[in-house]
């Protein structure tokens, strides 16, 4: 006799279950790598920008996370989805407006230029 603890309402086989927790959990883990490792660069360079980047990978974290707990039964999928797609737009606004502020200046464009012209 088979016991399942967890139930995954309508919307998931029960069949697919563990590849999809075993691909969250990689994805949990996996953003936690990038996010230490943005975390540390941040505390050794303790600029805007990687600030702005570890924010990013923090929301991917929390993005990861709410997918476990909609697995697992913890969160909603009507909640799933409000979360899930308002941190998309979140980390592409933060992500762009980092490149927006790590543009080049006037300054900088013309001296990258001015040694493109040297070689």
């Amino acid at each position: 006799m088979t016991v399942c603890l967890l139930t995954f309402g309508d919307w998931l086989a029960p069949s697919l279950a563990p590849v999809l927790v075993g691909v969250i959990v990689l994805a949990v883990l996996g953003t936690m790598v990038l996010f230490a490792i943005g975390l540390a660069g941040y505390l050794q360079r303790q600029t805007t920008q990687y600030l702005v980047l570890t924010i990013a990978l923090g929301a991917l974290v929390a993005r990861s996370i709410v997918g476990m707990g909609t697995v697992l039964g913890l969160v909603p999928m009507t909640s799933h989805h409000l979360i899930e797609h308002s941190s998309d737009v979140f980390i592409a606004a933060v992500l762009l407006s980092l490149l927006y502020w790590s543009r080049p200046t006037g300054t900088e464009t013309e001296r990258a230029s001015s040694e493109g012209h040297d070689r």
